[in-house]
């Protein structure tokens, strides 16, 4: 019902609308590459109208980083003609249950001695190769099966790309929606109930198990940083609702709270903020647009150009 009214809106306001002709046939070329199809002409304009507004945001915004106002850079891809509200809507559903609690073993950290100020577990061979969850909310998926892989390697030595569909066509038992969004927890439970998860090779077998796992206590970041510098990479949760977000292409991510230099961070394991779930693959300390401000790792699977390399980097607090 919510695209369906989005779709009216956008449709209602095309008419009105006043394109730069300069864009034609960018316009064409860009429908091509992403094999762009209408229904109807005022569908097209409304999509239209979209791909100007974003594409402008684009500009703009790279215009800004070219001059150091910031560290990440953007680009049009294949959610160029969407809407925020669509984009969360179809793709980043990751469904926090209402009555979460964290109820197996905490991760807590050790306070001795400090660990390591650079992992990239990515060149260590414990990621995988980009994927793209289309147009299937399926992020959890992804981010759990980036942790299993990675602990998969850690055990036996072995990188092999684990079935995310696996989980979208058999986890509904266990609480999770398939396309229509779920909790990486549940498809870890899912896994250790089922004995294990296929790869995704044609006709394969289970390929990996998983007897337990373990959250990060809440708000401990030293814990969070342990994790990942120990055991290899973790799924993770964050908020994707605002809209540079969904055009990023490299550099270091991160979003103003504030328009103040000393009080940028991005929200995570805050559960009323969590929209889309990816696999934090290391941790790195790294001069950036502002010295002294961290960063770490993370793998995606919105990447729809293999140009981007389907990571990214966000900002620790």
């Amino acid at each position: 019902m919510m695209l369906g009214s989005l779709l009216f809106a956008m449709c209602c306001s095309a008419a009105l609308a006043h394109f730069n002709t300069n864009l034609d046939q960018n316009w064409e070329l860009w429908k091509k590459t992403h094999d762009k199809f209408y229904s109807s002409k005022d569908e097209e304009l409304g999509r239209r109208e979209l791909w100007e507004r974003n594409l402008e945001l684009i500009t703009i915004h790279n215009l800004e980083a070219s001059m150091g106002l910031h560290s990440y850079d953007l680009s049009m891809n294949h959610m160029g003609d969407m809407t925020t509200e669509e984009i969360l809507q179809l793709l980043a559903t990751t469904r926090v249950p209402p009555d979460f609690k964290r109820e197996t073993a905490e991760f807590v950290g050790s306070s001795g001695a400090p660990g390591p100020k650079s992992v990239d577990w990515r060149k260590k061979g414990y990621v995988t190769s980009v994927k793209n969850q289309g147009y299937c909310g399926s992020c959890w998926a992804f981010s759990a099966v980036g942790a299993l892989e990675g602990q998969l390697k850690r055990t036996t030595g072995k990188l092999v790309d684990l079935s995310p569909q696996n989980l979208v066509d058999c986890s509904s038992s266990y609480g999770n929606k398939g396309c229509n969004g779920g909790w990486m927890n549940d498809a870890f439970r899912y896994v250790i109930r089922n004995g294990g998860i296929d790869s995704e090779y044609k006709n394969s077998k289970l390929a990996a198990k998983c007897t337990n796992y373990y959250h990060v206590r809440q708000g401990d970041e030293e814990a969070l940083k342990q994790a990942v510098a120990t055991f290899g990479p973790i799924a993770v949760a964050i908020d994707a609702s605002k809209p540079k977000f969904q055009f990023y292409r490299s550099g270091e991510y991160f979003f103003p709270t504030h328009f103040n230099q000393t009080d940028y961070q991005i929200k995570v394991f805050r559960l009323h903020m969590v929209s889309h779930t990816r696999c934090q693959g290391g941790l790195a300390i790294e001069n950036s647009l502002w010295p002294g401000i961290q960063f770490v790792p993370l793998a995606n699977c919105l990447a729809h150009d293999r140009r981007i390399r389907g990571s990214a980097k966000r900002m620790r607090d």
